[in-house]
């Protein structure tokens, strides 16, 4: 089941302070490992989860270029911080507090993705609301999906660069 088809409902579900949602991927985003406060949390079931692409929880409130800024930070071996809100397999939704790292192999070599997210604090996700409402609306001032994910890539980038801080020090300060 797909969230395409998934229609918000505006309602927030919520998990423990001391719980953590656990996942893996493999390089393509396909999960290979979903605990269970994660399968609670969504609402899916752990075969729901299996063999899908993470994907599958994301909601349409969350702009496209947050997750072209993970992708391409955890494919070049880099971890990751970011608030995230997903959507839940009935519709209501959750915000996470997600830190996503490369796996490697014996080898070395990167096999896939881990993700632990946690509760985020709710003043955290009150500032970054408007952030995300401002990169999603440049996103949709778009005709062309791609042409909107890189024009509100760049203004997410213009904004930290004049507030003088990375990324990552964005999230942190939140």
């Amino acid at each position: 089941m797909q969230n395409s088809i998934v229609r918000p409902t505006g309602r927030e579900r919520t998990f423990q302070e001391d719980e953590i949602i656990v996942s893996k991927t493999d390089l393509k985003g396909i999960i290979t490992y979903a605990n269970q406060v994660f399968v609670r949390v969504a609402g899916y079931t752990e075969q729901d989860l299996l063999g899908q692409p993470h994907n599958i929880i994301r909601h349409p409130a969350m702009p496209k270029c947050v997750f072209k800024l993970l992708w391409d930070t955890i494919s070049q071996g880099n971890e990751i911080f970011a608030y995230v809100i997903n959507l839940c397999k009935n519709g209501d939704h959750y915000w996470v507090f997600a830190h996503v790292t490369p796996s490697y192999d014996d080898a070395g070599n990167l096999t896939g993705y881990h993700s632990s997210r946690r509760k985020p604090e709710r003043a955290a996700i009150e500032k970054v609301i408007p952030v995300y409402e401002l990169l999603l609306k440049e996103e949709q001032s778009h005709n062309d999906w791609r042409e909107g994910m890189q024009a509100a890539t760049e203004l997410l980038l213009s904004h930290l660069d004049e507030a003088g801080v990375q990324y990552d020090e964005f999230v942190f300060s939140l």
